[in-house]
């Protein structure tokens, strides 16, 4: 099986208290108002950033468990608090730690610049969280949007930031023929789609445009950008003009071989929970699914906590996601709006570790056949017309065991791995040529792939490489999975990180920081990353200019800093990948 990030032991319900504001202090003197559909909320007013904040306000109506979300349907008199944060999804690893969490989670919150009015009209960024799938919120405070909010008011370009919670785990995306039949998967993306319909029918009582909606995300919460964007076959609802993912656009992300043809692992995962419940006698029936709506949520939580059962991706449900994502992209399917997409350079470190036999490092080359064997669903014979064997071959051919073209790259990481050494034991042999195939496999030919698409349909679109290893870091991962978000928020003082990842570091990772947030306000606001203060300038991506393939800005503190790059990294791998998306990968 592989797993897109690696399962973690799940916290418990509730763990502590969760966080009622960012790092600012409550002003009830100046508390703000607004008035949307359902009636009036009250905020908070930080004079620390000059900012209002309207926490935890509902975009559902209670969630019922196993079920679609609904939209509200319920008026009020009077005003209602909007003061803190909401509780955490029932999710599973260490993103919840510090958190409390809930099965009554369908809430969002609003950032503003203080002062808006009704008529205020700014561009509106709307961030959907990451983690698997299986775990975090819009509580956390790496995610705090005060900060890249203030840039944009710094910047003369205001922006109005939104965050939102949606349904994770099982609890989110339920899989099997049984949640297929009642129409109850993909949840966690009817969530997101609903949250996104209420703020395009209430923004602007905040001050924000419903006609300036840019929807942004990392790691699954990227995933979940291309979810919106394919949805219903690229039909476009007019809920967002812009979208930017960072690591982890262009289909359903890697979790089991086979991707969404993987209907046996995701029946397998679905019998197992009903199995470990109270509702055991209920197995392959229609009943299942109504019984586990009604059974105790501390049975749920114990087969999904302490079992380990999923993970649970995202179903081809013909309706949702309608169709798979190459043939969508091949044929334009998609919402064509303008877009940033980018990688870091080393995501494979994030994803590479633990691909050898029993979770081992991948030392010898039986040791790296098993890894490739294990991309590949037990009937890829049939879905590709090629053996496993031969599909190893051609991948071993392609990524080549020679240390200076595997990531992380000799220049990042100077240390050659070597046999019997201290590096060897940790990391493997073959750990730069096992990362490299992971983070292509994993991330980097979707998002090459998009782009390529992007083009063709004469939509604009940005491309990205982060290359930077920040503080906290160690050489050997460099510029691996999530490390760009600090960045992109703006986030120097590392709220939220266990360390910062701006301490004891130049002056020019700050300077990066202050350009990638500044690029993203940009885009927010006029849908093109580049300004006055941004440099290098950034193309959009043209497969003209690279035969076949366009550029990207790639963003580093090395040398003379930030340059673009022809788009051709890997070329011959990454193009196998895009090849065989379909037919070998399922997405």
């Amino acid at each position: 099986m592989v797993v897109l990030l690696p399962l973690l032991v799940a916290s418990s319900m509730c763990i502590s208290s969760v966080l009622s504001v960012p790092v600012a202090e409550r002003d009830y003197a100046t508390a703000p108002t607004v008035t949307v559909t359902n009636g009036t909320y009250s905020g908070i007013h930080s004079n620390e950033y000059d900012q209002d904040y309207f926490l935890g306000i509902p975009y559902a109506q209670k969630a019922v468990r196993f079920s679609q979300p609904q939209p509200l349907d319920t008026t009020w008199d009077g005003t209602k608090e909007a003061t803190a944060y909401p509780l955490h999804c029932i999710g599973y690893g260490g993103d919840e730690i510090g958190y409390e969490l809930s099965e009554d989670c369908l809430y969002l919150n609003v950032i503003r610049p203080a002062g808006l009015t009704d008529t205020s009209d700014l561009p509106v960024a709307v961030w959907i969280h990451g983690g698997g799938l299986y775990m975090g919120g819009s509580a956390d405070r790496r995610y705090n949007l005060s900060f890249i909010v203030e840039n944009s008011v710094n910047q003369g370009t205001p922006i109005v930031a939104v965050s939102f919670n949606y349904r994770l785990s099982a609890f989110g995306f339920l899989g099997g023929k049984e949640a297929l039949d009642a129409g109850v998967t993909n949840i966690g993306f009817h969530d997101q789609r609903l949250a996104l319909h209420w703020v395009n029918e209430n923004i602007a009582a905040f001050g924000g445009s419903p006609n300036k909606v840019t929807i942004f995300g990392e790691s699954s919460g990227a995933e979940s950008v291309s979810a919106q964007v394919l949805a219903y076959n690229g039909r476009d609802d007019g809920l967002f003009r812009g979208a930017i993912a960072q690591s982890g656009f262009g289909g359903v992300l890697p979790r089991y071989p086979g991707g969404l043809n993987a209907t046996d692992y995701q029946q397998e995962a679905f019998n197992s929970l009903v199995t470990n419940t109270s509702c055991a006698s209920t197995v392959g029936t229609p009943e299942a699914i109504t019984c586990l709506r009604d059974a105790p949520f501390e049975e749920i939580n114990e087969a999904l906590n302490v079992t380990g059962i999923g993970p649970w991706p995202p179903v081809l449900d013909s309706d949702f996601i309608a169709d798979y994502p190459t043939n969508q992209l091949n044929s334009g399917k998609f919402v064509q709006v303008p877009i940033i997409i980018g990688e870091n350079t080393d995501e494979g470190a994030a994803f590479g570790s633990g691909q050898g036999p029993n979770g081992s490092t991948v030392n010898t080359d039986a040791d790296w056949e098993y890894a490739i064997r294990n991309l590949f669903s037990t009937n890829v014979a049939a879905t590709s017309g090629k053996t496993a064997d031969q599909l190893v071959d051609e991948v071993s051919y392609l990524y080549p065991n020679i240390q200076s073209v595997g990531i992380p790259s000799l220049e990042s990481f100077p240390e050659v791995i070597t046999n019997g050494s201290d590096l060897a034991t940790k990391l493997g042999l073959q750990y730069r040529r096992i990362n490299a195939v992971s983070g292509d496999h994993s991330m980097h030919y979707a998002r090459r792939r998009s782009n390529i698409a992007w083009d063709q349909a004469g939509a604009p679109s940005y491309s990205y490489r982060f290359d930077v290893t920040v503080n906290g870091i160690p050489d050997f991962a460099s510029a691996t999975h999530f490390q760009e978000v600090a960045f992109v928020f703006y986030n120097l003082n590392g709220d939220g990180y266990e360390t910062n990842p701006f301490a004891n570091t130049t002056q020019a990772y700050k300077d990066l920081a202050l350009t990638m947030s500044t690029s993203w306000i940009n885009f927010f606001v006029g849908l093109n990353p580049n300004g006055e203060t941004v440099s290098p300038a950034w193309p959009a991506y043209d497969t003209s200019v690279g035969g076949g393939v366009g550029q990207n800005v790639v963003y580093t503190v090395r040398n003379n800093g930030s340059f673009v790059e022809t788009d051709d990294y890997r070329a011959e791998g990454i193009n196998w990948f895009i090849q065989n998306a379909l037919t070998v990968f399922g997405n």
